[in-house]
């Protein structure tokens, strides 16, 4: 028998205590272990107690640590401070002001940002614009989506962020989204089309012989809106129902009338006050309520938290009656503050030369003259702008089309052929649906000219290039055909000719061809 010292005994018996053991101890094998405690029947348990770690032991690991030799960090950039491993982004800002938020990207991942309490939507775009690198400084927006209910709002620019996010449920999956908006100020360049003529109520401006349009330019100056009328069908509370109704917004609220369209203030009845609401545009409207059509948009109370019982949806007949509503309820909310986000947006870009050059070049970039070395006597610096501009836009086309003939000749293998360089271009969209790619042109603004290029779903080898016009998105086949031995792209039957996709989109960036206007904004997905 073995004895080990501690708090236990533990006890070894071989073969020789098996002959003293009875019948049931051969059951066990030719050696047990059994354990005992040393001290039988002890009245109390001593248990283990905290040690204190005295200076002198603290002092002796700092002299341990002292004595390695540092290693030298590879990114400082990144550590704070300079011996620490950790990101600076995993620590608060000194200041107690600042908060941290996750803004997520059109990719679908997060980026974690520290704003201050008082920051607003436009502070933390350029924020993000900056550490996103982008390249261009207009025209972003954060988004504010719920996507069980499948609601989504652009932030106004003065919003507060923390404030907003204040209202959201804690349960909810309610977050922020870093994109563009071409069209958050489109109506203060286009108002005739946001307020078509039919849609204004009468007003005694009108009488006295002022057109619409007339109209319109003086209220939007003013930083006001023509009241809007018209038919929209509403869902019936806790019912699948919808009814249509005819609405009126006017400044002091929204109105509908129980009578026809009739405007008699009898047959008024107040539906809610614009100060404490804000608009949503609903999508896939048809699935989640069973709207009529996907011109859908909702109401709700800005201060309460998202619940289904609080929002007052009404589906439009068309996106242009729907858009119109929208900013007309923008527009009667906040009055001049839009007007005033809009003048601060287009001088955003002037404000950050200081910081970045507005056309996304560095520095080195910007350090480089343009050379004409066409004439006899050597090169000359160019010193007109314009000039430059064209003489760089020649060089690259000249460059392409040398390019276009090496890759066009027959002995080359198809992985190298010109037809591959749409893939990495911001503007393609590879196999989306016609439903998914209307769903990014309007959710980055319905503007003229914005458009994506994607694979055609019905036609092979085929592509389709999808436009915004006056709020319509319209859809273009682009069909790849031979002429000589060589492979084109064309829209118009073989009228026009382009080697690749990129030189189609070239192309229609300066010329219209057969397409209504030309392309404008790209749509593209925003990675943080």
């Amino acid at each position: 028998m073995m004895e080990v010292a501690g708090p236990w005994t533990e006890v070894f018996e071989g073969s020789e205590r098996k002959e003293k053991s009875g019948v049931a101890e051969t059951l066990l094998g030719s050696s047990t272990l059994t354990l005992a405690p040393l001290v039988a029947d002890s009245p109390c348990v001593r248990r283990s107690q905290p040690i204190f770690i005295t200076s002198s032991r603290v002092k002796g690991v700092e002299s341990f640590s002292s004595s390695v030799p540092s290693i030298p960090n590879p990114f400082p950039e990144l550590c704070s401070p300079s011996t620490s491993p950790v990101l600076i982004g995993s620590f608060p800002p000194p200041s107690s002001e600042k908060h941290l938020i996750k803004v997520y990207g059109e990719d679908s991942y997060s980026k974690s940002v520290w704003v201050s309490r008082r920051a607003t939507a436009r502070d933390v775009c350029h924020m993000l614009v900056q550490t996103a690198h982008c390249s261009d400084q207009e025209n972003w927006a954060l988004l504010e989506l719920h996507p069980t209910l499948g609601l989504e709002r652009c932030l106004e620019d003065h919003e507060v962020v923390l404030e907003v996010q204040a209202t959201w449920s804690l349960k909810g999956d309610t977050r922020l989204i870093f994109c563009k908006n071409y069209a958050k100020y489109e109506f203060f360049r286009k108002p005739v089309l946001f307020f078509p003529e039919s849609m204004i109520s009468d007003s005694a401006d009108v009488s006295k012989g002022m057109t619409s349009s007339e109209l319109i330019q003086n209220l939007l100056r003013s930083g006001t809106c023509p009241e809007i009328q018209g038919f929209l069908h509403v869902k019936e509370p806790s019912r699948k129902a919808w009814k249509k109704v005819y609405f009126f917004l006017r400044r002091s609220g929204l109105y509908c009338s129980t009578k026809g369209s009739s405007k008699e203030p009898r047959h008024l009845q107040y539906v809610a006050d614009l100060e404490d609401l804000n608009v949503y545009t609903v999508v896939n409207s048809r699935k989640l309520y069973g709207a009529p059509a996907d011109f859908t948009f909702c109401i709700k109370p800005s201060r309460n938290p998202v619940r289904v019982q609080d929002l007052k949806i009404l589906c439009a007949e068309n996106e242009q009656t729907r858009t119109c509503w929208t900013s007309a309820f923008r527009l009667f909310k906040y009055g001049k503050q839009l007007q005033c986000n809009y003048q601060l947006s287009k001088a955003a870009p002037r404000s950050l030369e200081g910081t970045k050059l507005t056309d996304g070049k560095s520095k080195s970039e910007a350090s480089l003259v343009a050379m004409d070395f066409s004439g006899k006597a050597g090169g000359r610096v160019i010193q007109n702008p314009t000039e430059a501009q064209n003489a760089e836009r020649e060089e690259g086309q000249a460059w392409r089309r040398r390019e276009a003939l090496r890759c066009s000749l027959p002995n080359l293998n198809s992985g190298a052929r010109p037809s591959s360089i749409h893939k990495i271009q911001p503007w393609f969209h590879g196999g989306v649906s016609r439903r998914e790619a209307q769903r990014l042109i309007e959710k980055q603004g319905l503007v003229d000219g914005m458009f994506l290029i994607r694979e055609s779903q019905q036609h092979g080898q085929c592509f389709v290039l999808s436009l915004c016009y006056q709020l319509k998105t319209k859809h273009y086949l682009v069909i790849p055909c031979e002429d000589g031995g060589r492979k084109y792209f064309t829209m118009d039957d073989g009228l026009t000719l382009f080697i690749d996709l990129l030189q189609l989109v070239e192309f229609h960036q300066i010329n219209k061809g057969i397409l209504p206007v030309c392309l404008k904004h790209p749509c593209v997905c925003v990675a943080l």
